[in-house]
Parts: structure tokens; C-alpha cells; sequence
């Protein structure tokens, strides 16, 4: 480039010295044109940039902008996927059919993982399977890459070739525009039964804890389940979220709901939920230990913020619910309680639009992840005006398919007494 000093050394592989004339204008042209149109005189190859785009991720994560787990999983993309894929051919010479060719050579060669190191202990832990996980590792390692995994790694690979764009690497036509695998297995929602089961069963589960701590841990695991379910946010959001960014209004005629201003994914929005959210909130301040306005809500007992989100508090409640694995056979995660909110206000009829604003996405992706909502949820929207067909009011001012816990049938739990 203009403000560079280097030499190129080109090798011509040949001895006659009129071909070497020939071959060396060629080079000179090439390189003028890469000058004058802004294209890397030094080629890279795509292990080079992969490597140099994960070093810039995993600044982004450790300021926070990311999580560590997303920038592990970035790494496992490149270097068990995408480096074995592509390896060294030059960053510039990748082309469109290197992009679309990915899922095909993807389904043939599953990368096998190294096993996991088995730690030696004098004593195993109290109810430590060790290899029963192992075994499980063993199993999950053979299983062919699914649709969604592929999506996930291609997404990477575009990423990365943005990044070389950006780096001026490449020129921006060269970054992979093309379509990639559909996402079939959606994470499954809880229907209004399973989730007053859960709602119900998340009070015995406080109760049954042995030791204070426990009991602190599971009550903030139950109060993150039921801000989740009522706000639709997403698990990154809920990881930012702070006491400052919460807010208690009320509509012109009175009513009060909460306002959270939220951010993630490099974005920020404002969204808003029922009043019962602020009782939940409620909860979980009284009993943190990092109420001051930049602190987060979301904490581990000491006061830090809770970067894995409950997440085996999460599983341990939905194993011995017996709700841990959807009617698809999916296993459920603490992600399942955004899909929940957006499958249950569909179901309550709201506007398609209006919900797309408040889950911070597009209007296509709701009606292409939620189009499982079947006519027969809807029955009495669909059937309404036909005769014989009259709507059948409860007397209630809730729904009782609502996604509100407090419709669920059970009494909120109250945080333990210290």
C-alpha cells in the first residue's frame, strides 16, 4: 500500500530470461491494480485473519461486550471447523463456492473431539457421574452436525471474511452473501400447563433446600424464571441489565407497568411488562447485595454479576419438574422462557408487529419461528362471529393461559427471611 514500505519477492520459476520479462510486467501490472484499487498487496491466509478476528473477540469479550462462553464457542467454530475447512489458501481466493460447498463438507466430516481428561481424585464428589458425562461426551461427539450448528458456523465464517473487508483484506464483494441451513430445531416453549406445573413445583423446590445459601440461590434462579417469562428478553440483556435501567410508569388511565431499558447484541431498547415484574424485582432486591443503581440485578450471593445466569439452577428445576425436555425431545434452557413469552402473547392475540418491537427482531423472524402456533390454540379468535360459537367469559381480569406467573394458579413465593 501507498504508506507502506515493504518489498514483494516474487519467485518466476523460469530461466529464459525473455519469459521472466514477460512474467515480471505481469506482476507489476497486478500489483499497480492491487495498489490503485485498494486490494492487499500481501495475501493472508484464512487461518491468519481467523486467528487475528478470535484475537479481537476475545478483547471484545474481556471488556464485556461478549460473553467468555460466546467467545469459546467462536474458537470451536474456527479452529475444530472452519480452519480444517479452509486451512491456508489465501483469504483472496476464496470464492462463493468455498461458502456453499461448507454444509456438504461439514455433514461428511464431523470433527472428532478429543475426550475430556478424567481428574483424579482421592474422593469423588457427592454425586459426581463422572462417566456417565464422559460417556455422554463420547456420544455427543458422533452425532452428525445439525442444521442449526452449521447456521451457527457459517455465521462465523461470515464474520470473519467482514472482518477481512473491514481489515482490507479482501474487497466487500468477496464476503459469502449466499443462504444458509434453516434453523429446524427451535428451542420448545412451555405450553400454560407444563408452565403452571413449573410455577407450582419452583415453591417446593425453594422449600426443599438444606442450607441458607441454597435457598438465596434458588429464589433468585425462580424470580430471573418469572422476569424472563413476562418480558421475552433475552438472556444477554437480562446479563446487563441494571437497577437504573428499571422503571415503574403508568398508562393514562392509571395503571402501572414497568419500563426496562435493556441492551445487548451491540444494540439498545426500551421494553415493557406487566406490574408483576416489579414485584419480582422487588424480590430480588431485597435480598442483593448490590442494590446501588449501576450495580446489576442479576447477582451471585456475593454481589458479582451473574454471568452464567443460573443456568444449572435452570436445569436442576426443569429435571426434577420432569420439564427439562420438550415434546420434540429439544432440552430446554433458561432461553426457552423468551420463546415461551412470545408463543403465549401470540396466543393472546397480539400483534405480530408490536411484539417484534418489544422482542428487539424482525417481524419474519417471529412468523418463521413461531408459526407452530396452530389454529387450534386460536380457536376462539378463529371462531368468533360463527353461530353456535359464543366466547365463554371467565369473569376474571387475567387470561388463564397467561404468561403472568400470578395466573398460573399459585402463590408467588416469598424471599426466605434472614
Amino acid at each position: 500500500m501507498p504508506s507502506i514500505s515493504q518489498y514483494k519477492t516474487i519467485s518466476l520459476k523460469t530461466s529464459d530470461i525473455n519469459e521472466a520479462k514477460e512474467k515480471a510486467f505481469d506482476h507489476d501490472s497486478d500489483i499497480r491494480f492491487r495498489v490503485r484499487h485498494q486490494v492487499p498487496v500481501f495475501d493472508k491466509s484464512f487461518a491468519d485473519v481467523a486467528k487475528e478476528y478470535l484475537c479481537f473477540q476475545k478483547r471484545v469479550a474481556d471488556i464485556g461486550q461478549i460473553t467468555l462462553h460466546r467467545w469459546r464457542t467462536v474458537d470451536g467454530h474456527i479452529r475444530l471447523h472452519l480452519i480444517p475447512y479452509i486451512g491456508n489458501m489465501q483469504i483472496t481466493s476464496i470464492t462463493d463456492d468455498k461458502w456453499t460447498e461448507y454444509p456438504f463438507w461439514r455433514k461428511e466430516n464431523n470433527t472428532i473431539r478429543k475426550p475430556p481428561k478424567r481428574v483424579l481424585r482421592k474422593k469423588p464428589k457427592a454425586g459426581a457421574l463422572p462417566d456417565a458425562k464422559e460417556d455422554g461426551e463420547l456420544e455427543k461427539k458422533d452425532r452428525p452436525a445439525t442444521s442449526g450448528t452449521i447456521r451457527q458456523e457459517m455465521m462465523t465464517f461470515r464474520a470473519i471474511m467482514n472482518f477481512a473487508a473491514g481489515k482490507h483484506y479482501i474487497r466487500e464483494s468477496q464476503v459469502p452473501k449466499g443462504s444458509m441451513p434453516e434453523d429446524k430445531n427451535r428451542r420448545d416453549e412451555f405450553t400454560p400447563q407444563e408452565y403452571r406445573q413449573l410455577h407450582t413445583f419452583a415453591r417446593d423446590w425453594i422449600g426443599q433446600a438444606d442450607r441458607e445459601i441454597n435457598i438465596w440461590y434458588r429464589t433468585m434462579a425462580y424470580n430471573f424464571m418469572l422476569i424472563m417469562a413476562n418480558t421475552g428478553m433475552r438472556t444477554g440483556e437480562a446479563r446487563n441489565l441494571r437497577w437504573r435501567d428499571i422503571d415503574v410508569r403508568t398508562t393514562r388511565d392509571g395503571r402501572p407497568f414497568v419500563t426496562l431499558n435493556v441492551r445487548g447484541k451491540g444494540k439498545y431498547r426500551e421494553l415493557i411488562a406487566a406490574n408483576n415484574v416489579a414485584t419480582y424485582i422487588d424480590r430480588i432486591k431485597a435480598i442483593s447485595k448490590a442494590t446501588k443503581p449501576d450495580d446489576t440485578v442479576f447477582t451471585t450471593a456475593e454481589g458479582k454479576i451473574a454471568q452464567s445466569l443460573y443456568n444449572k439452577l435452570i436445569a436442576d428445576l426443569l429435571t426434577k419438574s420432569g420439564l427439562l425436555y420438550g415434546a420434540s425431545g429439544t432440552r430446554r434452557s433458561g432461553y426457552c422462557f423468551r420463546h415461551t413469552y412470545a408463543t403465549f402473547r401470540l396466543m393472546e392475540g397480539v400483534d405480530v408487529y408490536f411484539l417484534a418491537k418489544q422482542m428487539g427482531t424482525s417481524v419474519k423472524m417471529i412468523e418463521d419461528y413461531y408459526g407452530h402456533i396452530t389454529p387450534a390454540k386460536n380457536a376462539e379468535r378463529i371462531l368468533q362471529g360463527i353461530p353456535g360459537w359464543d366466547p365463554i367469559a371467565d369473569g376474571s381480569s387475567e387470561t388463564a393461559d397467561s404468561v403472568n406467573a400470578g395466573a398460573a394458579g399459585a402463590t408467588p413465593a416469598k424471599p426466605p427471611t434472614k
